[in-house]
């Protein structure tokens, strides 16, 4: 959530900084700013809505600003508006900071400055850390010379509770930057004679694919040709440069009209991607390099739980039934928002494994810390290297997919979905499946890719069903067995994207309530490919259609029976009923693209979303 970019170097910094928010605008945010270090005073502009509205009242940029902050804002702390935006400069003017994360104590902190006499101006969290920055900075004793700053942020940050992002400017030091991270994500890029300091990698590599990654309670300051690493204690620490995994051409449109289209076409390439050099046909054996150590153990797992949040909390879903399926383990699925606040039971030999496209969202990564606590073995299934979750778990697996920029999450989900059957695999055939079963299994797990362009191919049929559905305002998805996750997954996706109202169900459990929601017209999305309960699903087709619902129905090719009780259908290749959400997927992805731009939305940035969810 939200998105800090800075820079020091030699070239004008203001461009710089936009073109990095504009990178970052995919996270979500309601208003934008910039701070530039200028004649030895901090000019600070900024405005509530787009980046482009910002661009509108900037001062034209300047070749001697080469030091700035700037930042796209979620709001947490106070409304979306301009007061409120980021950077906020302390009560002297000398200190600007750009801040991720929610302060907990900011009460407490700012009840305490305003008796010092420190006047605030915003409703914010952030401006907090501002003045008490500026308020140690002012009123230090014995500090002087080239560690003064330095020192007011280490004094600052000592007295935070909760999570921070920052980058900070100050007036008397027109060489230094700082940065600060505890529980969000904040990386700086080491270019030649220049440094980006962000919070996503995204707005980094159009400059340098080297960069350090900040632990939390770490802070790093930058000064012209060198950086320095400390924790916020004053202890010096060597961090090692690491290459970003992705490039600058990844995160382009490369011709498509929004990110999240992009993403759902590359699924085949991703997936193919996310297999590669992880399948051993000769030994019909599944080498997931991360969690290679701890496969014995993994082997005599009593239980696994999976956590997660969202999307991936649905791939964890369709994991439950394929690790009891294929594994025969014990498998449940929790919401990582629930599983950390309530008194979860963690039996000997029971293994969490956490799930979270980003790796830094908060509810995931604190389930992470009290099942690690409670004795767990804890596994990452995470897409982006050097992440909270993947630095926090115990062992993992990366999803390899490239970066994920559209806030509903497409190729990451199957991605996910893949990573966690193969897993399945490896400890079915090391438990009780024969060779040629594992062999079977790898054999049409690797076919998934070709089959999902079949899917892509069916794109414009599925755009003209959504035209003839998007104006209604209320829809259900229904599943059963495994495609029951995919509903959940189906209605999400049009919910984020398209604000249209929908619920996802067993299809059961209708009759149990939902049925009553239905009048003429109104849209039922089914997936009812052929499967062991085919039948059972076919009949909850009819009672919708007995009571006016129009029928959208997601089928297996073939299927000649289903073209008369479907108003709308899209037809998927065969392929195993384990593997099935990896195909079923695809077209309510693409139903949910295609309705949210017939209705105008913007999907890339929906509204009141926010990529990767950093705070409660």
């Amino acid at each position: 959530m939200c998105g800090i970019v800075a820079y020091l170097g030699k070239k004008p910094a203001q461009p710089i900084l936009v073109e990095g928010l504009k990178r970052l605008e995919y996270r979500g945010y309601d208003s934008a700013g910039v701070a530039l270090l200028r004649s030895g005073a901090i000019r600070v502009q900024k405005t509530k809505g787009r980046i482009s509205t910002l661009e509108e009242i900037l001062d034209p940029p300047a070749d001697t600003d080469t030091l700035g902050i700037g930042h796209t804002r979620w709001a947490t702390h106070g409304e979306p508006n301009t007061i409120n935006a980021h950077p906020h400069l302390d009560y002297t003017g000398k200190i600007a900071v750009v801040h991720n994360g929610i302060i907990e104590n900011y009460a407490t902190l700012k009840t305490w400055l305003q008796n010092e006499g420190v006047e605030f101006v915003s409703q914010t969290d952030t401006e907090v850390v501002a003045n008490l920055i500026g308020w140690f900075y002012a009123k230090q004793n014995g500090e002087s010379g080239p560690n003064k700053f330095e020192w007011a942020v280490q004094k600052a940050l000592r007295e935070l509770h909760g999570a921070y992002g920052l980058a900070i400017l100050c007036a008397d030091y027109p060489d230094t930057l700082i940065g600060a991270r505890n529980g969000s994500p904040l990386i700086l890029g080491v270019g030649s004679s220049e440094y980006i300091l962000a919070s996503d990698a995204a707005a980094i590599v159009e400059h340098t694919t080297q960069a350090i990654y900040l632990a939390n309670n770490e802070m790093v300051t930058v000064t012209p040709g060198a950086f320095s690493t400390k924790t916020i204690e004053n202890v010096t620490i060597a961090k090692d440069l690491k290459e970003i995994e992705f490039s600058l051409e990844q995160i382009e449109l490369g011709g498509f009209q929004h990110h999240m289209l992009k993403e759902i076409f590359e699924q085949p390439s991703v997936l193919t991607t996310c297999m590669g050099g992880r399948i051993d046909r000769a030994n019909n054996r599944i080498k997931l390099g991360g969690i290679e150590a701890h496969l014995r153990e993994l082997t005599r797992t009593k239980r696994f739980i999976m956590t997660a949040c969202g999307t991936a909390f649905h791939a964890g879903l369709v994991g439950e039934f394929i690790f009891e399926q294929i594994a025969r383990i014990p498998t449940e699925t929790e919401y990582a928002s629930e599983f950390r606040y309530r008194n979860p039971i963690i039996e000997d030999r029971t293994v969490v494994i956490a799930i979270s496209q980003s790796g830094e969202t908060a509810d995931t990564l604190a389930a992470v810390e009290q099942a690690k606590e409670r004795g767990a073995t804890v596994l990452g299934i995470v897409n982006v290297v050097g992440s909270s979750v993947a630095r926090a778990t115990d062992a993992g697996v990366y999803l390899h997919v490239g970066p994920e920029i559209g806030v509903a999450s497409t190729k990451a989900f199957t991605a996910q979905v893949t990573v966690l059957a193969m897993l399945a695999i490896e400890l079915g055939r090391r438990r009780h499946i024969s060779s040629s079963d594992a062999d079977t299994y790898i054999e049409e797990l690797v076919r998934i890719p070709e089959k999902i362009q079949s899917i892509l191919d069916q794109s414009d049929h599925i755009r003209q069903i959504a035209s003839a559905n998007a104006n209604e305002e209320n829809w259900l998805f229904l599943g059963r067995g495994l495609n029951y996750p995919v509903a959940l997954e189906g209605a999400l996706k049009l919910k984020e994207i398209s604000y249209i109202h929908a619920e996802g169900l067993p299809a059961a459990e209708m009759k149990h309530g939902p049925i009553a929601l239905i009048v003429d017209g109104m849209p039922a999305v089914f997936i009812a490919t052929e499967g062991p309960q085919y039948d059972k699903i076919m009949g909850n087709i009819e009672e919708v259609r007995a009571r006016g619902g129009r029928t959208i129905v997601v089928a297996t090719e073939g299927d000649e029976n289903i073209k008369n009780h479907a108003d709308y259908l899209i037809q998927v290749p065969k392929t195993p009923e384990i593997f099935q959400p990896l195909l079923t997927v695809l077209p309510l992805q693409l139903l949910a693209y295609h309705a949210a731009v017939i209705r105008g939305h913007d999907v890339d940035k929906p509204r009141n979303l926010a990529k990767s969810v950093t705070v409660e």
